[in-house]
């Protein structure tokens, strides 16, 4: 019994002399040789650069439309970096460019300001940048039936029908399937 109490006692006073060394080597002004090595070793150190990266952020709309960001990226830490883009699948790495891509649940701002449903000469519903028949055709769809369709309905086809809305956008198109054309 008195055995155990010399060791709890011995034990006691380690403890309390390794911590006591520590406070000591912490003191403000003392420097021991362990810790005089380690500031010059600290100091001939570099901090670590960030990477400069070039993020290209591709958007790909309902209306098949891609649009592309590019970002010029410093990145210090690389778990910030994939944090920041985790809503994005990526899709290329190249040395220091990443290209990510997202689907986006919307039409295209393009389709929002100049966006226009209308038929081509073979009666193909499509959308247009600008009215149609004087502009570049942006997406076609299917053939309708324009025979099938009321007068004041061909009338606004032939004119154009801006898109303002993805809800607009998906209404024309449902509007217009049960004239389309199927080829069996």
């Amino acid at each position: 019994m008195r055995v155990n109490v010399i060791a709890m006692y011995r034990f006691g006073l380690a403890v309390f002399a390794v911590i006591l060394f520590m406070f000591i080597g912490s003191a403000p002004g003392m420097v021991t040789t362990g810790s005089a090595s380690q500031q010059d070793n600290h100091q001939t150190q570099q901090k670590p650069e960030p990477l400069n990266m070039t993020v290209i952020l591709e958007r790909v709309y309902l209306d098949g439309e891609l649009s592309q960001e590019v970002v010029q990226e410093t990145c210090w830490s690389m778990e910030n970096f994939w944090a920041k883009y985790d809503q994005w699948q990526l899709t290329d790495i190249n040395e220091s460019t990443f290209v990510f891509r997202k689907q986006v649940d919307d039409i295209s701002p393009l389709l929002k300001a100049n966006g226009f449903f209308g038929v081509t000469e073979d009666g193909i519903l499509t959308i247009f940048n600008g009215r149609p028949g004087q502009s570049r055709i942006i997406q076609s769809f299917f053939q309708i039936d324009i025979k099938k369709l009321e007068s004041k309905i061909q009338e606004e086809l032939i004119q154009g029908i801006p898109i303002k809305s993805k809800d607009h956008y998906v209404e024309v198109l449902e509007t217009f399937k049960p004239y389309s054309l199927k080829k069996e």
